[in-house]
């Protein structure tokens, strides 16, 4: 089975469409089936996207990559210091 990329807006979409499904009193697993998601992913979506709408969804995405860039740039420059920290004091 091929793995499928939903984009922010899909997910919410799809998240909404199982609320509808299951206030309609129908399993949780067969409005999973309905959506085309495992049950795994439905909860896991659930933790990370219930109750934000589309515009926040994007925000955090947003704000997650730029997390994730200055974490990088800070162990470089962390790597940076203590490369200049060792070549300042020689052990001969």
């Amino acid at each position: 089975m091929s793995r499928r990329r939903h984009s922010t807006e899909q997910i919410i979409h799809k998240l909404r469409e199982a609320e509808v499904l299951i206030s309609q009193d129908q399993t949780v697993e067969h409005a999973c089936k309905q959506i085309g998601v495992t049950v795994q992913t439905y909860y896991r979506w659930r933790k990370e996207y219930g109750g934000l709408r589309a515009d926040q969804a994007k925000r955090l995405k947003e704000l997650e990559r730029e997390n994730t860039r200055l974490k990088r740039l800070l162990a470089d420059a962390e790597l940076d210091k203590a490369i200049l920290r060792e070549a300042a004091n020689p052990n001969f």
